[in-house]
């Protein structure tokens, strides 16, 4: 059966249902949002607009979301092709919700909800045949575009061809990693997360630790988020935490360890008081304005008093940060006989046990559960992974000693032989199945390949300490950056030449991708630092020149070159995208060129290219200084994009570059527009690049713009001054009139400007600051 999502409606307007309709507006959905009255959805829309981190990929995305209410526009659903229930946790309100739905909806349209743990087939008894075809639950994480997370809930009813559509439609088009949930209380991810959040509460006393204490071990130490545990309790709310630990409570009656979700009574008590978190101004943290620790009380467990942040009594911690793999960190840690240590193991040796023992009961296999907690709440490494890095048969041995039985998964895997629940096989990873006794391929995605996995196979073609050339299949060649950040480096030019020339002599085009955490960040700044510092101009001018060399290289390939740019693609990584002949682009891609900040121009060709993909054709441009201002805002602030779509506003992407939604995709998505290229006959652009500027007259205009901003105060001296070496460069240097110039003068300028700018002490400044704090410095 053909299906597709081009219209959606999303009831409830909250601060889910809000962003689940902000996310689907991002992939081109037209989607309707209800609420109860015209003021609240409007303003509750209005918060999504504003929200942060942005629940929109532009501020234009926002018009393909239209509202109403319940009241007025239920009938609406008749034209849907999926609605989505996002209304309050209350049984008894979604169930008369759905029961109108099935009154007003066309028969085959999806219904699903994104409850975070009702019952999905009890909400939907008694409806039609034909709606509990199409229902089940959708659990998206929040924020919905940034975490890539959603829980899909079938019922025994639920179509098998509507399950596959909507985890390929989520998959794909919503950019999502989709794991299959049991219909059981709180499904996988609240299931195991309140266990660990519960179970942690009841401990932390009974070791001594304090709240603050306990943040500093449960945070990035360990490979969680930055908000560890109790700042993320105040994020999601304390009355959301006592809300779902009492349903878990209330409906595993067969759980053994059902008693742990019991909220303890300092909880309790803080309901009582309304300290409930953010949304209250207060939970386990207070802010208060002038209050030392970014503006935070914490609140003392003992005297229920918000007191100063109190300093750790946790020694070691410095030593285990300097261990760089967390799984060796973690193990590191739980084996220390100090506070710190005995804690990490009760917490971690509880909670394993517990995801071990919920197998088959909330997920099939091992692999559900782990991409749950990666994905659904950024761990770095999921349960059996941590597990697998702790060493299965000794812990094992650890915890039957301390009179802890170990569930049947765990019986299983140590009665095989099996060393690990994860392990590598003949080029794939493969994981310990309950139900088949024995490992078996984790099941892949069709239509995704990995460097990972090809290099797992075969070895790569070239390589050197940076970047490495891999073979795609279909005759495509890939270059992978690995350098640290991906930065630009000589052997990351020297790798960007070879690939030119091996894809020029033996293949059909190539893809520039890697899988580290961003495309490229852009030239080594320690190593320009100290080169500046030393004063070796030589060696600044050279390194420029073969930046610049290898861009042009790039751009003038016989065979077309498709970078597939995600995450942070800026400074020298955006101007080596920029000049490949097409970009893939990820949704989630923050491209831009912001060297300003640290108080130098772009100078790899990106000025050179933005200027040129301002002015466009010269005929169709007589005057430039309304694109020559867009430029210097763009360059002279140093915007970089929020997303995809709005580094195509900034035309740091072009109309005819792609937008991949998945990341898990996007490789393979850049393989084949670069199969397609070849295939539609690709030949580079043909010479001579002129490009036109505007001369002395333009420089004035520029000028005058800095002189504004200055004695506003907008700007320091300093930033008057690097923005003067940007106009210089943009407007053509000395030429008296607008005129078309070649783009090897242009690239001449930048070099010029950048080398004058590298020796300013306070250009230096900058790059020393920005290297310390990840900020910029305005001096």
């Amino acid at each position: 059966m053909s299906r597709d999502i081009r219209n959606a409606v999303v009831l409830g307007a909250g601060a889910m249902g809000g962003r689940i309709a902000a996310h689907l507006a991002n992939a081109g959905v037209n989607c309707l949002l209800l609420d109860l009255d015209p003021p609240t959805v409007a303003r509750l829309l209005d918060a999504v607009k504003k929200s942060r981190p942005p629940a929109l990929f532009t501020a234009g995305t926002a018009q393909g979301i239209r509202t109403g209410t319940f009241a007025a526009h239920l009938s609406k659903v008749a034209a849907a092709d999926w609605i989505i229930e996002a209304i309050v946790e209350n049984f008894d309100a979604k169930r008369a919700l759905l029961a109108e739905l099935d009154r007003h909806r066309q028969p085959g349209t999806l219904v699903t909800s994104n409850t975070s743990g009702l019952p999905i087939g009890a909400l939907a008894e008694g409806l039609s045949d034909d709606f509990r075809a199409h229902w089940m639950g959708t659990h998206f994480f929040n924020p919905p575009r940034q975490m890539r997370l959603v829980e899909i809930i079938p019922t025994p009813a639920t179509r098998p061809d509507v399950v596959a559509f909507v985890r390929d439609f989520c998959d794909r088009r919503l950019g999502k990693v989709v794991v299959t949930a049991k219909d059981t209380p709180n499904f996988i991810a609240n299931r195991i997360f309140l266990f660990a959040f519960m179970h942690l509460l009841k401990i932390m006393q009974a070791h001594g630790l304090t709240i603050e204490e306990v943040d500093a071990l449960t945070g990035t130490l360990i490979g969680r988020p930055p908000m560890a545990t109790f700042r993320l309790a105040d994020f999601v709310g304390v009355d959301v935490c006592v809300f779902v630990g009492e349903n878990v409570h209330r409906l595993c009656l067969g759980d053994e360890k059902r008693d742990v979700f019991v909220p303890p009574d300092f909880l309790r008590r803080m309901m009582e008081k309304g300290w409930i978190g953010d949304k209250s101004g207060q939970g386990f943290f207070q802010k208060v304005k002038g209050a030392p620790g970014a503006g935070r009380l914490v609140l003392d467990l003992n005297t229920f008093d918000y007191v100063p942040p109190r300093p750790l009594d946790l020694p070691g911690l410095d030593e285990a940060r300097r261990i760089r793999d967390t799984g060796e960190r973690i193990r590191h840690l739980v084996n220390r006989d100090d506070r710190a240590g005995r804690f990490l193991w009760d917490t971690w040796s509880e909670l394993l046990l517990y995801t071990a023992a919920r197998i088959p009961e909330i997920a099939d296999d091992i692999v559900a559960i782990d991409q749950t907690m990666r994905h659904g709440f950024n761990w770095e490494l999921g349960m059996f992974e941590i597990w697998d890095r702790l060493g299965p048969a000794d812990s094992a041995r650890r915890m039957e000693a301390e009179g802890k039985p170990l569930p049947p998964l765990v019986q299983k895997l140590l009665s095989t032989g099996a060393g690990s629940f994860y392990r590598q096989e003949a080029g794939e990873r493969i994981y310990f199945d309950l139900a088949a006794g024995a490992h078996r391929p984790i099941p892949s995605l069709p239509g995704v390949i990995t460097l990972a996995g090809l290099s797992a196979r075969r070895e790569a073609l070239r390589a050197n300490a940076s970047a490495s050339l891999h073979e795609l299949p279909g005759g495509i060649l890939c270059l992978e950056f690995h350098s640290k950040a991906n930065s630009i480096d000589p052997d990351v030019i020297a790798m960007i030449r070879a690939a030119v020339e091996e894809t020029d002599a033996r293949y059909e085009g190539l893809v520039i991708g890697n899988e580290g955490r961003n495309f490229s960040v852009g030239a080594n700044l320690r190593f320009l630092l100290e080169l500046a510092r030393d004063r070796r101009w030589v060696d600044i001018r050279a390194a420029v020149d073969a930046v610049q060399s290898a861009c042009l290289l790039l751009r003038d390939c016989r065979k077309p070159a498709v970078a597939a740019v995600f995450g942070q693609t800026v400074a020298g990584g955006c101007e080596i995208a920029m000049h490949a002949a097409r970009r893939q682009a990820l949704a989630e891609t923050f491209m831009g060129l912001p060297e300003v900040a640290v108080g130098l121009i772009p100078a790899a060709g990106g000025t050179k290219e933005m200027l040129a993909r301002w002015a466009g054709p010269a005929a169709a441009n007589p005057d430039p200084l309304p694109y020559l201002k867009e430029v210097f805002e763009i360059l002279g602030m140093a915007k970089v994009s929020g997303s995809a779509a709005e580094a195509l506003d900034l035309r740091y992407l072009g109309p005819d570059d792609a937008v991949t939604m998945n990341r898990d995709r996007l490789l393979e998505d850049a393989r084949q527009t670069a199969l397609a290229m070849a295939r539609a006959g690709y030949s580079p652009p043909p010479g001579p690049h002129l490009i036109p500027v505007a001369g002395r007259p333009g420089r004035a205009s520029l000028q005058l713009s800095l002189y504004m901003m200055r004695t506003a105060g907008y700007i320091s001296a300093y930033d008057a001054q690097v923005g003067e070496r940007l106009a210089y460069v943009l407007t053509g240097g000395d030429l008296s009139a607008p005129d078309l110039v070649p783009e090897a003068y242009l690239l001449e300028l930048e070099r010029e400007s950048f080398l004058s700018l590298c020796g300013e002490p306070k250009t230096q400044d900058r790059m020393e600051h920005m290297l310390k704090t990840g900020r910029p410095l305005r001096n």
